[in-house]
């Protein structure tokens, strides 16, 4: 599995993700969006730890300047 995410957007889909829990988690967001939401920040963080996105794969998208996983 290449890493296709670079630094910059492991750091944007981080403060995402933390924008999202304290939405839910003060509820400012309430209802299935707040679920929605709690699942994006989930799928962010992990993306952002693993350095890849599938989406980014299917859409041939790369972030990442230099690839050291190969």
């Amino acid at each position: 599995m290449k890493t296709n995410v670079g630094q910059a957007d492991r750091i944007i889909r981080v403060l995402l993700a933390v924008v999202f829990g304290i939405l839910y988690f003060t509820q400012t967001v309430t209802g299935p969006l707040s679920y929605i939401l709690l699942a994006l920040g989930g799928v962010f963080i992990l993306t952002a730890m693993v350095g890849f996105c599938p989406l980014y794969t299917l859409f041939g998208m790369n972030t990442c300047k230099v690839n050291p996983k190969k």
